[in-house]
């Protein structure tokens, strides 16, 4: 399990969160997305060094980095009026890896932090690079391009709404995290839902349509894994092992969802040259 969490950690660090900076705000987040691979380098280094002092250091300077992304959080909040769904998704995307990034720290050092096992803080550093920053993204994303309505808006709240009881479920227990993960996945599922209807077939080129459907489609299968896991922790009824739920959960998650999602979003945005060239010539 190790090298497989290790595998999609390191997409995380050095193509999902630069890549998705750019997507967020384009202009204020451009010097940060290219500085990025810089301190990812160092965490993605890490994780493939025995605990100790050297991987510990390299992890404290990755999650000096997640922190000052935390602390740019409050400038995409609008000024001067209360702040959106689309907004509020995507200050919890740049405040996500700041989690990740302690319990990376922690983990390195062989530190139980807050007596979770250093098992529980391996995930946890995948778990909010990718339910956690690109979930978030994504939710805001598909919020800003939908129609107006219900479904995208339940999907950019939820998604944050889920993140959050899904960490206070760590520490109050497994119920507040099964209704976490039921929120989440609700608002994961309305992000599925929306991209299939709505922005999948305004997808400028067959590529991009395919990418999207891609993300949309794995997406629902891999939260109904991550209900089925949370319920079973919180009631006892057999459910997949961490093991398994790396390897089903987890990798589907980062390539079929948030890489997929990320390439799609891309292709979407007027910096992309395909797109840009189609906006030139319509």
């Amino acid at each position: 399990m190790t090298v497989l969490v290790n595998v999609i950690v390191t997409l995380g660090m050095l193509y999902v969160v630069p890549a998705g900076l750019r997507l967020i705000d384009p202009a204020g987040l451009r010097r940060t997305a290219r500085l990025w691979p810089l301190p990812a380098a160092l965490g993605a280094v890490c994780l493939w060094l025995p605990r100790g002092l050297p991987a510990t250091v390299l992890a404290a300077l990755y999650a000096a980095a997640c922190l000052a992304l935390a602390a740019r959080a409050p400038a995409v909040l609008p000024r001067g009026r209360m702040p959106g769904p689309a907004d509020i998704a995507a200050a919890t995307a740049l405040a996500s890896p700041a989690v990740a990034g302690t319990a990376l720290v922690a983990e390195r050092a062989g530190h139980r932090l807050f007596g979770f096992g250093l098992d529980i803080l391996a995930l946890t550093v995948p778990h909010f690079h990718f339910a956690g920053f690109a979930a978030a993204l994504v939710a805001g994303l598909v919020c800003r391009a939908a129609a107006p309505g219900p479904g995208a808006r339940w999907a950019a709240y939820s998604v944050p709404a889920g993140t959050l009881l899904v960490l206070l479920g760590y520490f109050v227990g497994d119920w507040a995290e099964l209704a976490g993960a039921v929120v989440l996945t609700g608002g994961m599922w309305a992000v599925a839902l929306t991209t299939w209807r709505e922005i999948r077939p305004a997808g400028p080129d067959r590529v991009t349509r395919a990418v999207l459907a891609t993300s949309a489609v794995v997406l629902v299968a891999t939260m109904l894994l991550a209900l089925w896991w949370a319920a079973g922790e919180a009631t006892g009824i057999p459910h997949p092992t961490l093991t398994w739920m790396a390897a089903t959960h987890g990798l589907g998650n980062a390539l079929g969802f948030a890489l997929c999602s990320v390439l799609a979003w891309r292709r979407l945005t007027p910096e992309h040259p395909r797109t840009a060239r189609q906006e030139t010539t319509s």
